[in-house]
């Protein structure tokens, strides 16, 4: 049953609680200077986590593990600096309401650029014959040998392959290009093919390239198999006993997306037991002398042999992507806390109300994905007698998001045409509804006009800093 909004006296257009004066951004990890410089600073403030700030409005973070205890109950939104957001805590923040963005795209020229240098790695013999050299130097008979021994790292040209690329996003894109330049065929595989990143790709059929919708295809057919893809429950060993038993016996796996992507295990069994092409002459399957390139660390039975090959997570540790990605998630992040516009989330859907030039102001609401809970909200501001003038409803998983716009009176002392008390009583109307996450007021003063509803008790309305510090306190 809906709440009744008492009319009492007027109040201004805006919330009572005082404000802090600018959004405070709390910081894990070292996040790139040039990047943090997007923030307007009369407007926010950086907090690094080793200060132990009071509050926070967002959080930016690159590798650190989010914990409940890391969230303050105000935090609005989490930024990832980065692709991958399983250090996040998605499920849970999800939970809270709040959403979780990443930087696709940010970290794609350096992550494609390693791809080119695992593909030559996998090609050439390059780090054994280094390691050679080592052991021809302390012999004192480099210089004799460096010819005579060049023998025995005989490699493959790239020109003429074709290669698998897994995952079609910005990096897959990338790596399509570069390997196109290098005259290189590509066989493209992705599923959840957005249409945004379709336009990024080679017309099909132009220059070797071609899209299937088979993945064991992209596997019989590959060189090289490059992985791109993100890690979910649908993507949990992707390349498996199956995918490895269909690819050639010289086919290299290239793995700079997620090391749960490949079934270590089968990986290790293909290894010792050979295939891909067949029985040959002999009845035993063919050797597998494929390369597996990765930067990420190997179980037992497959860092020790010679076809695997380790790196350091290196995928975006370039000043640039650091760069890039810091400045995308901070962009992102004054654009939600500003307008309530919701891009790059991994967990809401993208959403994006355009601003209306008349009087009025916004309210953001989320609440979970489930039938008459947006006639619910809007009976709020029905029973108040406020006009909405424009509204956005939408939903992604579990979860659904609202970005409304509200006349405001003429004059802004004189609220009598209203049905309310005040401000925080219409938003703790509003969060106070059976399924509603969080509610937020975009007022000019940072920091107020945010609440939320977690286990049937509101938080927030009316105050900056709730008792309950933070999510690890619920």
């Amino acid at each position: 049953m809906m709440r009744p909004l008492v009319r009492g006296p007027a109040r201004r257009w805006k919330s009572t609680t005082p404000s802090n004066g600018r959004f405070v951004i709390k910081t894990f990890n070292k996040i790139s200077a040039a990047g943090l410089a997007r923030f307007d600073d009369t407007k926010y403030s950086i907090a690094p986590a080793d200060s132990k700030p009071e509050i926070a409005h967002a959080i930016l973070l690159r590798s650190h593990k989010l914990q409940e205890s890391d969230v303050p109950l105000m935090c609005r939104a989490i930024a990832r600096c980065g692709a991958g957001t399983n250090n996040c805590n998605v499920e849970r923040m999800t939970e809270f309401g709040i959403p979780v963005f990443n930087t696709p795209g940010a970290n794609a020229n350096a992550v494609k650029e390693l791809v080119v240098c695992a593909l030559l790695l996998a090609s050439r013999g390059i780090l054994e014959g280094s390691k050679h050299m080592d052991h021809l130097y302390e012999e004192g008979v480099a210089h004799e040998r460096i010819e005579k021994d060049k023998a025995k790292f005989g490699g493959r040209e790239l020109k003429g392959k074709t290669i698998g690329v897994v995952g079609l996003g910005a990096i897959g894109a990338a790596v399509t290009e570069a390997a196109s330049a290098l005259g290189m065929s590509v066989v493209g595989y992705d599923p959840s093919l957005s249409v945004e990143a379709a336009l990024r790709l080679p017309r099909a059929g132009s220059s070797g390239f071609r899209v299937v919708s088979d993945l064991a295809e992209v596997c019989a057919r590959a060189d090289y198999l490059t992985l791109h893809a993100p890690y979910l429950k649908a993507t949990h060993h992707m390349i498996g006993e199956h995918e490895l038993g269909v690819m050639k016996p010289d086919a290299s796996i290239l793995n700079f997306a997620r090391g749960e992507l490949v079934d270590a295990d089968a990986l290790a069994a293909r290894y010792d037991d050979g295939g891909g092409g067949g029985a040959n002459d002999g009845g035993k399957k063919p050797v597998v002398t494929g390369k597996y390139v990765c930067d990420f660390a190997l179980p037992e039975n497959l860092w020790k042999r010679p076809q695997c090959v380790t790196i350091p997570h290196l995928g975006a540790s370039t000043a640039e992507a650091e760069e890039n990605a810091a400045a995308m998630a901070a962009d992102t992040v004054q654009k939600f806390l500003s307008t309530g516009s919701v891009e790059h989330s991994v967990n809401f859907p993208t959403t994006n109300l355009p601003t209306r030039p008349d009087s009025n102001t916004r309210i953001c609401v989320v609440n979970e994905n489930k039938p008459g809970m947006l006639a619910e909200i809007t009976a709020v501001f029905g029973h108040a007698r406020i006009n909405v003038l424009q509204q956005i409803n939408a939903s992604k998983g579990d979860i659904a998001y609202n970005v409304i716009d509200i006349a405001k009176p003429g004059d802004v002392d004189d609220f009598t045409e209203f049905n309310f008390k005040s401000w925080d009583a219409l938003q703790e109307a509003l969060t106070n509804i059976p399924g509603v996450k969080s509610t937020r007021f975009v007022y000019d003063n940072a920091g107020a006009g945010y609440a939320i509803r977690y286990k049937d008790q509101v938080f927030g309305v009316g105050v900056l800093k709730p008792q309950v510090p933070h999510f690890g306190g619920l």
